[in-house]
């Protein structure tokens, strides 16, 4: 199973944090990361394995959503910062449009991304 994960700048800590009190669940359930370029490199120093696309805005979250598109996502963790512009808001919107579309759980917020956890357990 391969979970994408992205956080906007604001939110890559909350990210990391998330993924590390997780890392049982992941662990044993054998689940592949993926995510954008900046948020994978955090995710890396902390120890975890991640396969790292493009930095968002260098079209990271249109490769994610071509993986979503193309059935190889089961679901997507993307820590969303609402309070800051974000000059690849088209692409963001096209992920999450497509996660719509594909039918794929989309966590914007650590809370809403603990419950996807809770039942992957």
């Amino acid at each position: 199973m391969k979970i994408a994960i992205i956080a906007h700048d604001g939110k890559k800590a909350e990210m990391v944090q998330f993924l590390q009190e997780n890392k049982s669940i992941l662990n044993s359930k054998n689940i592949e990361l993926v995510a954008t370029g900046t948020t994978g490199t955090k995710v890396e120093k902390a120890g975890l394995k991640v396969k790292k696309f493009l930095s968002g805005p260098y079209g990271g979250d249109a490769q994610i959503a071509a993986l979503v598109a193309e059935g190889e996502i089961a679901m997507v963790f993307f820590f969303r910062d609402p309070l800051e512009k974000h000059p690849h808001e088209p692409d963001i919107s096209m992920l999450m449009r497509l996660c719509d579309v594909h039918d794929i759980p989309l966590a914007t917020n650590p809370a809403t991304a603990e419950l996807l956890m809770k039942g992957l357990q």
